[in-house]
């Protein structure tokens, strides 16, 4: 279940001035082809501030934005980077936060139009990769937008496309892209395993840890809509007024706007360290900055307290740890610092493991995992999960029901403040570890203790190469044992054989995300593919999961997996050879020699409507693909289509109709659903949907090519619906037109997976 919160608080008191440097220079805001910049003090002087940070400006507008090699503290690296430029500097986009330069290094706007960033060792840490599409200048905007144009003023490039830990005026944040936030203010590295917020179709979600745990959510109610375009916006509107919006399909649901004061300007909102998303503003009236919080959870954030504290009252820094037997704080003079377990859990040891009870403590996050009967299951569900370190319990006075939570991760829990008006409560259950020894009075082990663990110590040294290689090699003979014991597996090809059958792996098909796939010939003469999965943990599920879905079922819209080599650590999969490759190839506006006629578009659709029913209803599990999209839909020399790629899938019994499994898929193809840890072969029928609208409109479903209103194909889809018009949709394929009646009815059906 899912609630949307309110978002009604704003925190005041950040102090910005929003003044030019004294004696500031006239710098320009553009520059030519063939421009080169060296990070020194001969070549670019610097503008100094209080804090000791400094900035070599290449390009200013208006003493409102620069653009240059920015440092702070010693100045031993630096950031290509656009700031305010204020006394008080402000990074509001970089192009290198992980890997900052050194003095000398070079800025090269090349004649080839591209934007290049060379450390002082001559290597290049990062680039806009725009040689040869006919850029003519760059030009540093009035919005603080880095842009490149070619000679018709089209834009090429945008550092507004590519934002780190902030937006600005008018920059939007598009699906498939995240706010990261910086480590610390001094610290630009960017946080990647802690914070992170993005946009879905519903609206806004943000996130800690990894895999991330959802923290903050605001999908705003438009129940008029079926289709969604979602992405949040700082603009000023006709009025002037100024919010920060989350915009549905051009609606203008979940405002947020700076209490009442009429004459401010917004300057921008950031994803600050601590998790906060924040938005800043000038109060120009009254002389003074405004400060909104825009994700308010009353005050005590996900990392708030550390890991496992309970946040009573952030801003007097009341941090507690939940129960001083089982947990202890991590600094006693700083508890803001966390709590640790004194006896870590160890998994499959349950006979040793018991719950502890804490009322009206709740959990971060509006998303639950299940709703459950009652408090009994909800912990059950806990104590059978390796990974849960607490059932989070939601309920009602009337009722024995609720919603459970099973984090995997425990960060600040807070306080549940009742609700007067439906009476609901909270209690959280934390999994913890039954103590199996007591420290002596003066809080130190038995000396028999410490030279037991001195022997051991000696032992684990001695012993610790034989360990490691007899478990990696226990875990292939396992491995294999089960492999074998797949049922239907007609082939078990060695490495040499494959070696042969490919010329030592020399052409290449493709390359994906857990490997490449190269063309070869068995003895036999008949050809394969072989995919190579490289990697680490997730190539051992990648490959288990591809050989146990379909390594026993065989239908003409399935690829079919011939074989497989699991020889030492190397594990490969043979697959039938689809001479016609992928269908991406075939269906989007690309080369028109393979532009596909109507006949052949609505023969791929019914193909992968089959294979998906085979894959759904009639084997002996229900096998949920998760990957469906045109990359994974492959076509043979008489182009039918057969489903492909089943690393990602996930297997469920006859009688089971949702399953429990983390977030995976290709973002613009993941469906609703997946905002629960509970999803059912829908997903697959969602993706199914994308990939049949983008068959018949001959383009993908994300396409920067388009006017902007068009970049979603979903947008599009909803508008030329409610208008009536979607044959103006399909333009690749010229005898669609006189089969229109077809065409529409097949869109009718992508209408109806939408709809539901």
């Amino acid at each position: 279940m899912m609630r949307t919160p309110c978002i009604c608080s704003f925190l005041f008191g950040f102090f910005l001035i929003f003044s030019s440097i004294a004696a500031q220079l006239d710098y320009v805001s553009n520059a030519n082809l063939s421009t080169t910049w060296t990070n020194n003090e001969s070549s670019i002087p610097s503008s100094n501030s209080p804090d000791g940070s400094r900035i070599r400006i290449i390009l200013s507008v208006k003493h409102r934005f620069a653009c240059g090699f920015f440092c702070n503290g010693t100045c031993t690296s630096f950031l290509f980077a656009i700031l305010f430029n204020t006394n008080d500097h402000v990074i509001l986009w970089s192009a290198n936060r992980d890997n900052p330069v050194g003095e000398g290094a070079i800025l090269n706007f090349t004649a080839a139009g591209e934007l290049m960033l060379q450390d002082v060792d001559g290597s290049i840490v990062w680039t806009t990769n725009t040689a040869g599409k006919s850029v003519a200048f760059m030009d540093l905007t009035d919005n603080g937008n880095l842009v490149l144009f070619d000679n018709t003023k089209s834009m090429v490039w945008q550092s507004f496309d590519h934002p780190t830990d902030c937006l600005l005026p008018g920059q939007k944040l598009f699906q498939g892209q995240k706010l990261i936030p910086s480590v610390s203010s001094t610290n630009w590295t960017a946080q990647k395993d802690l914070y992170h917020l993005e946009v879905i179709f519903q609206g806004l979600i943000a996130y800690i840890g990894n895999p991330p745990q959802v923290y903050y959510s605001n999908f705003p109610d438009n129940t008029n809509t079926h289709i969604r375009r979602t992405f949040i916006e700082l603009f000023i509107d006709e009025s002037g007024s100024s919010s920060f919006d989350i915009v549905t399909g051009g609606g203008g649901n979940g405002q947020l706007e700076f209490g009442n004061h009429p004459g401010f300007s917004p300057l921008y909102i950031k994803l600050m360290p601590d998790g906060h998303l924040k938005a800043f503003a000038w109060e120009w009236n009254l002389q003074k900055p405004l400060e909104a919080d825009m994700l308010t959870i009353n005050g005590c954030y996900p990392f708030s307290c550390g890991r496992n504290a309970i946040c009573l009252d952030f801003a007097n820094q009341q941090c507690i740890c939940p129960e001083t037997d089982y947990f202890k704080a991590v600094d006693d003079q700083q508890p803001y610092k966390g709590c640790f377990p004194v006896t870590p859990l160890t998994c499959n040891a349950t006979q040793d493991q018991h719950f502890i009870e804490l009322k009206n403590i709740n959990y971060f996050g509006d998303i639950v995992d299940m709703e459950v009967r009652d408090v009994e299951a909800c912990k059950q569900a806990c104590w059978n999960s390796c990974s849960c370190k607490a059932a989070i319990f939601e309920y009602s006075s009337n009722s024995s029901s609720g919603y459970c939570r099973l984090p995997y991760e425990l960060f600040t829990m807070t306080r549940f403040e009742a609700n007067a008006n439906d009476r609901l409560h909270a209690s959280a259950f934390l999994k913890v570890q039954n103590r199996t020894s007591t420290p002596s009075s003066n809080g130190f082990h038995t000396l028999g203790l410490i030279g037991g663990s001195f022997v051991l110590f000696l032992i684990l040294v001695v012993g610790f190469t034989t360990f490691i290689l007899q478990k990696k090699k226990r875990g292939r003979e396992i491995e294999e044992e089960h492999l074998d014991q797949v049922t239907g597996m007609p082939t078990r090809f060695s490495y040499q054989e494959l070696k042969t059958a490919t010329d030592n792996f020399s052409k290449k098909l493709g390359q994906g995300g857990f490997g490449s796939v190269f063309q070869g010939t068995l003895e036999d003469g008949s050809q394969i593919a072989v995919k190579c999965l490289q990697g680490l943990g997730h190539v051992k599920k990648s490959f288990l999961a591809e050989v146990e879905s379909i390594g026993s079922i065989h239908h003409v819209n399935l690829v079919r997996l011939r074989g497989f080599c699991a020889w030492k650590s190397e594990r490969h999969l043979v697959y039938e050879f689809m001479s016609n490759g992928s269908s991406d190839q075939w269906i989007y506006d690309g080369d028109r020699n393979h532009i596909l006629g109507w006949e052949f578009r609505k023969k791929i659709i019914l193909d992968i409507a089959k294979g998906l029913a085979y894959l759904h209803e009639e084997c002996r599990q229900k096998i949920i693909h998760l990957d469906i999209k045109p990359l994974n839909i492959l076509l043979d020399n008489d182009f039918n289509a057969k489903i492909s790629d089943f690393g990602l899938s996930k297997l469920i019994d006859k009688d089971q109709s949702k399953v429990i499994t983390t977030m995976r898929g290709t973002p613009g193809y993941l469906a609703p659903e997946w905002l629960s840890s509970f999803i059912t072969k829908k997903v697959d029928v969602y993706s199914f949907g994308i990939v049949l609208l983008e068959i018949l409109c001959g383009r993908k479903n994300f396409d920067r090519s388009q006017l902007e209103d068009s970049w979603h194909l979903l947008c599009v889809f909803q508008r030329c619906w409610e208008h009536e018009t979607l044959l103006n949709m399909v333009k690749y394929s010229e005898d669609m037109d006189g089969c229109g009646s077809e065409v529409v009815e097949m869109m009718k059906i992508g209408f109806m997976v939408f709809a539901n």
